[in-house]
């Protein structure tokens, strides 16, 4: 059995005024992410590490941030594109880690809702995803609230 392992980073910006989804699920917060699209770290550090374990660059070359097709896109529909590339590859995903890097809001409450939706578009059971969180104890540009960062991990198996 081929297996194939993929890593994952996105950051953006926080500026108040914006909307802060994370990993498809809109999170109440005083400030939002700033992107292109949606700028849903944690889905666009998860598409990053699929791409990286099939070898297919990364979500920049994939969706760039200079086609209008995905200005304010939803990331979940970028994510449905991905799944469906790396199924067209004969892999399956067995499963993923991820991290998402904020001071506020406390986001563990939301990661459950989170595992599910992620699940549901990839199709895959809410258990073999892992959604931690953590605050960088004020330090750093997440410390000071003036961004945050997703760290995703992937596991493919081929299905041949």
């Amino acid at each position: 059995m081929n297996f194939r392992i993929g890593f994952g980073i996105d950051v953006h910006q926080l500026k108040e005024g914006e909307e802060l989804w994370l990993g498809g699920l809109r999170i109440p917060a005083e400030k939002g992410a700033v992107g292109y699209s949606d700028a849903d770290v944690l889905i666009h550090a998860i598409i990053d590490a699929l791409l990286g374990a099939l070898n297919l660059n990364d979500i920049g070359r994939r969706f760039p941030d200079t086609s209008p097709e995905y200005k304010n896109i939803d990331s979940k529909i970028l994510l449905e594109k991905t799944v469906k590339l790396m199924a067209g590859k004969d892999y399956e995903i067995v499963n993923i880690d991820s991290t998402v890097c904020i001071q506020e809001p406390k986001i563990s409450p939301y990661i459950e809702r989170i595992k599910t939706t992620l699940a549901t578009v990839m199709d895959i059971p809410a258990e073999n995803i892992s959604i931690k969180a953590t605050t960088t104890e004020k330090l750093g540009f997440e410390g000071r609230q003036e961004g945050v960062s997703a760290y995703a991990v992937v596991l493919l198996r081929n299905k041949i």
